[in-house]
């Protein structure tokens, strides 16, 4: 059986202009900024003017830890969206913008799959709006001003050993990860240690996804701390007097991406943060919006439920007074099996055994959920070589745990094919029943804030951190940054911080190998095991297969 690819799929799409798509949101045409036919930003005059609307019903979706054989969270969020409006809703989708990274490495898109996609395909995956450009041009202009600052004679007595603030690109290239800067002579300025990150791990990214408007981005910006004196004082981006030039570069790209599915309805994609070394959220500002103007919006959180879905509670919704109404776990059968102990080139062969087995690691995840006091529903993402026998397994396995399953055929028929669970989710969000709050209050201590996480969400026995990293915690609560949440960079494969450990294990050690402080941002980053923030790329490269075809389209994107 042959079937279409996702971008074929996405180039037969009969596409409505983005003026319609705004109307369907009740966005007058004047406060659409149109990159073309098929894309707009949305003003923030206009956004400004929504406050005093209701807001509509907030649905997170998230998954179990990924696995080479698939899981299709972005695929499932496009697909509930589209299948609420089958059903008559009025619904919108939040999702994220895609990095370059991945799409030339080994991730793919970050617009779907099958016939539950958003498009234009092509340019979300490529250089869409700019926003991921505006975010690296206005992060490495203040690393060109630290180091300009430095070499025109210091007036701030930077300590030059002590520049946290690293360079950014949006690309996997490992050979940056460590680099010495300023070589060449004193034309050249003092030669220093230091690194390139990928632009989503930038704190940049992180304040554009968590700031409500042009002036707390620029607030934010300045509060970030990028260097510190010999006497350990720290240095502010506003002390360099760059958070001004950056916040010029990042107005246009604060303002909401407008798109839509295949099925024309609205989907807002904005910010790209990664859940495995960042908060992993689409932007603040989008959720919003999609709020006061949708009865009911469908948003995701990256990676695994341990990862995205933990920090969009702790982080997000902490930070911007959101709550989710429902939420729904996506699961696979081939995923479970893999997690069960099938290869991946046994997964074609039916298993409730190894199903079976593989629904542990499903379980920790709704348990996981439900300690934030969140309702939750699993969506078994449909592939065609799921047996009925496997099916009935995981919905009986997860009734067990008492919650609901539904079988999501979104992929093949679109919205028509989640109908049942699109439904379901919308009464339990109508009902009122979460009762949702984070896991760790504000005034919880830094270290213990890790060790919440590390324990009740990872299933740990104890988080392994020398006294450097403990000493530079507590001089972080001494100088009142106490009361942040913290963003746990770990490996998206496993609740532990092997990425080779499947299922669910417990009785484990989460070590902590680096703290970072995100004081504009407004969290601290743990770094745990061996996880990268500059990633890189595998052995042979997506980008190796994305050309342009004798008829000038764009091949190779997935």
């Amino acid at each position: 059986m042959s079937f279409k690819s996702d971008i074929e799929i996405a180039r037969e799409a009969s596409k409505r202009p983005i003026q319609e798509i705004g109307e369907k949101l009740g966005i007058p045409s004047e406060h659409l900024l149109p990159f073309g036919h098929d894309k707009a930003k949305v003003g923030q005059d206009f956004i400004a003017s929504l406050g005093d609307r209701p807001n509509g019903k907030l649905i997170l979706v998230t998954a179990i830890n990924p696995t080479p054989a698939g899981e299709g969270k972005t695929t499932t969020t496009v697909g509930l969206g589209d299948g609420l409006n089958k059903i008559g809703k009025n619904a919108a989708i939040c999702i994220r913008e895609a990095s370059l990274g991945p799409n030339f490495g080994m991730k793919g898109g970050a617009a779907g799959g099958g016939y539950a996609q958003v498009v234009p395909m092509e340019e979300m995956n490529l250089h869409f709006t700019g926003d991921f450009h505006a975010i690296t041009s206005a992060h490495n202009l203040l690393s060109a001003m630290i180091d300009n600052h430095i070499y025109w004679g210091n007036s701030l007595e930077i300590d030059e050993r002590r520049v946290s603030w690293r360079r950014v690109l949006d690309m996997n290239d490992r050979a940056l990860r460590d680099t010495v800067t300023s070589l060449g002579g004193v034309a050249n300025g003092f030669p220093r240690q230091t690194g390139f990150d990928i632009t989503v791990a930038s704190e940049v990214m992180a304040i554009l996804c968590l700031a409500n408007d042009v002036p707390d981005l620029q607030k934010r910006l300045g509060d970030m701390i990028v260097a510190y004196r010999r006497d350990k004082s720290p240095i502010y981006c506003r002390d360099i007097g760059a958070d001004g030039a950056m916040t010029v570069l990042l107005k246009d790209a604060m303002q909401p991406n407008l798109v839509q599915t295949l099925e024309n309805n609205p989907a807002f994609v904005h910010g790209g943060p990664f859940a495995n070394i960042a908060h992993g959220c689409n932007s603040v500002i989008a959720t919003k919006t999609a709020l006061k103007l949708a009865d009911y919006v469908v948003t995701e959180a990256g990676f695994g439920a341990d990862l995205g879905a933990e920090k969009f509670m702790n982080i997000k919704c902490r930070k911007a007074g959101l709550a989710p109404d429902a939420v729904v776990l996506v699961a696979t059968i081939r995923a479970l099996k893999m997690n069960g102990g099938m290869k991946k080139d046994e997964l074609g062969t039916e298993s409730v055994d190894a199903v079976v087995a593989g629904c542990d690691n499903l379980a920790r995840h709704i348990a996981n959920l439900k300690s934030f006091g969140v309702p939750v529903v699993v969506g078994i993402n449909h592939f065609v070589s799921d047996t009925d026998a496997e099916v009935a397994a995981v919905k009986e396995f997860v009734e067990g745990q008492g919650a609901e399953a539904f079988l999501c055929k979104h992929w093949a028929d679109g919205g028509a094919g989640i109908t049942e669970m699109a439904t379901r989710i919308a009464e339990i969000a109508d009902s009122g029943v979460s009762q949702f709050a984070p896991i760790y209050e504000d005034d919880l201590g830094l270290f213990e804030k890790i060790e919440t996480i590390a324990k009740r969400i990872y299933r740990a026995d104890e988080v392994l951190a020398d006294a450097k990293i403990r000493t530079q915690l507590r001089e972080w609560e001494a100088q009142g940054y106490g009361n942040l949440p913290v963003c746990m960079a770990k490996t998206q494969y496993s609740f532990t911080t092997d990425p080779t450990r499947r299922g669910a294990p417990d009785g484990h050690s989460v070590p902590v190998r680096e703290v970072r402080l995100s004081a504009g941002a407004g969290f601290v980053v743990a770094i745990c095991g061996e996880i990268m923030t500059m990633p890189g790329l595998p052995r042979k490269p997506a980008a190796e297969a994305i050309r342009i075809n004798d008829e000038g389209l764009v091949e190779g994107l997935f």
